[in-house]
């Protein structure tokens, strides 16, 4: 998820229906400019090398986004257009080799391997979510920013299964600074909830302490991608 304001003018995007390295290529109204989806930058037109700030984005179930923010709200449907939002037109698109494809690899990891990926200055982190399912809760220090990745099972792929509703779960992801009042918290999974080590207090996937002496405190947010 990105700003889509860019040197004060606030740009409208579109899909351009092309591909590179399989990913998606954006194009905005005003100049006209196309934008890699993957790291916000523009490839070609006008503003080529400018990039659109990056925001935290976290993709999590219909289920756990209702019972954290129960007035939170939801993008309607009824758009105007006749179109099945629930379905995914590319079945099996997270499986085995992305198409069309045919850029480099990388022995350690799968080419569809899902990761959590975080960038502070010049240094990046990829944390496999095979890694994480053996361990919901990773803390890491990078760039010399300490920060805590959250997972948590019950998220399906929006791109396994013609009916997104039915794709395989994947799991959900979270990424915060671990820092609160000063002190440098640890957590780990138990129960389906993550606790912290210092109070005992319970703790959502979205960085929301819901239960125990920290209750309503929040860890600040990291931006990453996965």
């Amino acid at each position: 998820m990105y700003r889509r304001t860019v040197g004060g003018k606030v740009l409208d995007f579109g899909t351009t229906g092309f591909l590179r390295f399989s990913n998606l290529i954006m194009y905005d109204r005003q100049t006209e400019s196309w934008w890699q989806e993957f790291g916000g930058e523009a490839i070609v037109g006008d503003m080529v090398g400018t990039k659109l700030e990056h925001l935290y984005l976290s993709i999590d179930s219909w289920g756990e986004f209702k019972a954290a923010f129960p007035k939170g709200k939801v993008l309607s449907r009824e758009t105007g257009h006749d179109r099945d939002y629930g379905s995914n037109p590319y079945a099996g698109y997270d499986q085995d080799v992305p198409f069309p494809y045919n850029g480099p690899g990388d022995s350690r990891l799968q080419l569809m391997d899902r990761v959590v990926a975080v960038i502070i200055g010049d240094k990046s982190l990829a944390v496999p979510f095979s890694v994480l399912r053996k361990e919901p809760a990773v803390h890491y220090r990078l760039n010399g920013q300490d920060l805590v990745v959250f997972y948590q099972e019950g998220t399906a792929s929006s791109i396994d299964s013609s009916s997104i509703s039915e794709g395989r779960d994947v799991g959900a992801t979270g990424v915060f600074d671990p820092h609160l009042d000063g002190e440098k918290l640890t957590f780990q999974m138990k129960d389906d909830a993550f606790v912290d080590d210092q109070t005992g207090s319970t703790w959502n996937l979205f960085g929301r302490a819901t239960s125990g002496r920290l209750a309503g405190k929040e860890l600040t947010p990291i931006v990453h991608g996965g």
